[in-house]
């Protein structure tokens, strides 16, 4: 697999084939040591292999479902710079872990660490549309069943953001019972009024993106007079420097782009913009937390409220929502609120106990 760059302050591993695990100690002096560990892995077809992140206590011996967690990316960015990058000196992996989490995070395939198919190292137009929610769910049952079988737990608690959502909602409708809980930041739901794509509107096997268009994209919806300062001095620049990083081939291109598969547009062409769900939320049985900003221009809070009514079967549920942050809030200024909200899901005794 391909060589992953060192960039800013972040940590972005060499990966290969035939790597062993990696280790990396993170210390402070107040704050317990971590360890993080990465290393491929095994998908379930020939020839693919998956990127696999970790972060835990350096004295962690003894590992239970409640305090497993895996994270899964979005559509067009890869898991480690969206979940573990050390913006104002800690990521939002690394604020979990030191609470005493085992966490993890995985690139589907065509992302960051993983394999790219073969498709993307062709013209786009070539081929069809790769890897959609189906194949990306089956990306996370590889990892969890790896993660399970490596820590001897019988479930683990789940996290998607954006189309991670629709990974994860739909892997837990056929798997509740590995599930322990499960965190939605920004759900992918029907939009209304449907928006089906032009006629002759074509799709390739992927896609790309440059920097410009993403900043363009990420300050979609902020008020005017909120834009300057809602995201740190510097932060945008690491998080882009880091991100089109992962993608070599793409970054040779002028200006560089990001790289990434069409299967996810397919997918909400042919489902959430025609006016159809992907799957069936009801069909979730475990404990839920959605989450989402005021300002997402990506999925607005509508579809966040739709989708929190069919989820009927949950035990519990769960609706937060942050103001004045974006589809991208893990990046800016609140960035605490949405950890702590999540942290506070995931730790708090069963509300359904008199405990």
């Amino acid at each position: 697999m391909r060589e992953r760059n060192r960039l800013g302050g972040l940590l972005l591993a060499s990966v290969v084939a035939t790597a062993a695990w990696s280790f990396t100690k993170i210390a402070a002096a107040d704050t317990p040591q971590l360890v993080t560990e990465s290393a491929p892995i095994a998908s379930a077809d020939a020839g693919i292999q998956l990127y696999l992140r970790e972060k835990r206590p350096a004295d962690m011996t003894a590992f239970s479902s409640d305090r497993v967690l895996l994270f899964v990316h979005g559509a067009t960015y890869p898991g480690e710079t969206t979940f573990d990058l050390p913006l104002g000196g800690i990521s939002m992996m690394e604020w979990i872990a030191r609470r005493g989490w085992d966490v993890w995070l995985v690139d589907v395939r065509g992302y960051g660490g993983s394999t790219r198919p073969p498709e993307m190292d062709r013209p786009a137009k070539e081929n069809e549309p790769i890897v959609d929610t189906a194949t990306a769910a089956r990306d996370v049952g590889s990892a969890v069943a790896h993660i399970m079988q490596k820590r001897g737990v019988p479930k683990i608690n789940l996290m998607g953001w954006s189309w991670g959502t629709a990974i994860m909602g739909s892997y837990t409708t056929d798997h509740n019972d590995q599930v322990a809980r499960l965190v939605l930041y920004a759900p992918a739901w029907i939009s209304d009024p449907p928006s089906p794509a032009s006629a002759g509107d074509t799709l390739g096997a992927y896609r790309t993106v440059t920097i410009d268009s993403a900043k363009e994209r990420w300050l979609k919806g902020v008020p005017d007079h909120k834009k300057a300062d809602l995201i740190p001095t510097g932060w945008f620049e690491q998080w882009a420097e880091a991100t089109w990083a992962t993608d070599p081939i793409g970054g040779r291109q002028t200006p560089p782009v990001l790289r990434a598969p069409n299967g996810v547009v397919l997918d909400g062409r042919n489902t959430w913009r025609a006016g159809k769900a992907l799957y069936d939320p009801s069909r979730i049985t475990v404990p839920t937390l959605l989450i989402h900003a005021e300002w997402d221009a990506d999925l607005p809070s509508y579809m966040a409220h739709a989708y929190f009514t069919q989820l009927t079967n949950t035990p519990w549920k769960r609706f937060v929502e942050i103001g004045e942050g974006t589809h991208m809030v893990f990046l800016e200024k609140n960035r605490m609120q949405l950890f702590r909200e999540i942290a506070a899901f995931l730790e708090e005794s069963d509300p359904m106990t008199m405990n």
